[in-house]
């Protein structure tokens, strides 16, 4: 309870220095005009055309090399919590194979962070240009929901086959693939889908909403651009943060698509009460540690992997003029 009090302070302090420098940046700003013009000059410089296909590009390009990274960096990590969330009552914990489904899971994870990026980008950047400043909190709290509805549908297999692995019902991939299929059918690829939403739509929507609000709060106090490690220092904060708070759903998600053809437990509700009844309410928490130790650094990795691509891939743009109109 110590570190997440803290951590909430801190959380509330750095919307205090937002609040502060926004209203020191807009003081300093002509009061006539377009009030997203002014957000503009915030948080993109100023207003240039929106190019739909080239946003959504560089968000799959910057996305897939992020998450490919992260994945590879921290996968024995995951590779613990999940057998840490697995495990009944005072089981032990194997620290064999911590790699398993390395392979498989980033055939997944390539296209699932690459559709997610190129979904949230070109999202975000149209609901800030729709929204008014004062609710560009909102616009990346509906973007990171809507990208992870679309990234579902590629996230949720490639969870399913690798936290099998990992706890070791199957030996590959494909092996993984073809038997869930064969005695669980197509749904059985899909199983704790609910759970996965549960989870992973709150995680996308909190933790991109902190990161892009803290990023401004940040380059307004600063007024300059951030380095590298300053981004993966605000995406570490901002992964921790929200792994621990989303634990629980974490927990209900893992013992849902492990469970197999067992029916252990019949849905989410049950599965929070068999836990509950079975193992205490602490056990909702299992693997927190390794959590928020994974998520921490892997948010630090990938925002920090994002942010750079997305520079570099900025930096190959062709030079255009800006046509005034669009001014």
């Amino acid at each position: 309870m110590g570190l997440f009090h803290y951590l909430l302070t801190v959380t509330a302090h750095s919307s205090s220095l937002l609040r502060v420098a926004m209203d020191a940046k807009t003081s300093s700003l002509p009061s006539s005009g377009d009030s997203r013009k002014v957000f503009a000059c915030v948080s993109m410089k100023e207003e240039k055309p929106f190019d739909f296909l080239r946003t959504v590009f560089e968000g799959v390009i910057a996305g897939g090399t992020a998450g490919v990274v992260v994945e590879t960096a921290l996968y024995p990590i995951d590779t613990i919590k999940t057998r840490l969330q697995a495990v009944r009552g005072g089981g032990q914990i194997v620290l064999k194979g911590l790699y398993a489904g390395l392979g498989g899971n980033i055939a997944g994870v390539l296209p699932a962070s690459a559709l997610f990026v190129g979904v949230y980008e070109p999202t975000k950047q149209k609901l800030l240009r729709t929204f008014p400043e004062s609710l560009s909190a909102l616009a990346h709290f509906t973007a990171g929901a809507i990208g992870g509805i679309a990234a579902s549908l590629i996230r949720v297999p490639t969870e399913v086959v690798k936290q099998r692995m990992q706890t070791g019902q199957f030996a590959s991939a494909p092996d993984a693939v073809r038997l869930i299929a064969t005695k669980e059918g197509f749904k059985g690829l899909y199983a704790g889908y609910g759970s996965f939403l549960l989870r992973d739509l709150p995680f996308d929507a909190i933790q991109f909403c902190i990161y892009e609000q803290l990023r401004i709060g940040y380059k307004l106090a600063a007024k300059r651009e951030l380095n590298d490690p300053e981004n993966a220092i605000i995406g570490a904060f901002a992964g921790a943060l929200t792994g621990a708070i989303t634990t629980p759903l974490d927990v209900i998600k893992t013992r849902l698509m492990v469970q197999g053809s067992a029916n252990q437990y019949k849905g989410i509700i049950d599965c929070v009460q068999t836990i509950v009844r079975e193992e205490g309410a602490p056990a909702l928490l299992k693997g927190i540690g390794p959590r928020v130790l994974w998520i921490g650094i892997g948010g630090s990795i990938f925002f920090g992997v994002l942010e750079s691509t997305k520079r570099l891939l900025a930096e190959r743009r062709p030079s255009t003029r800006k046509d005034p109109k669009q001014e």
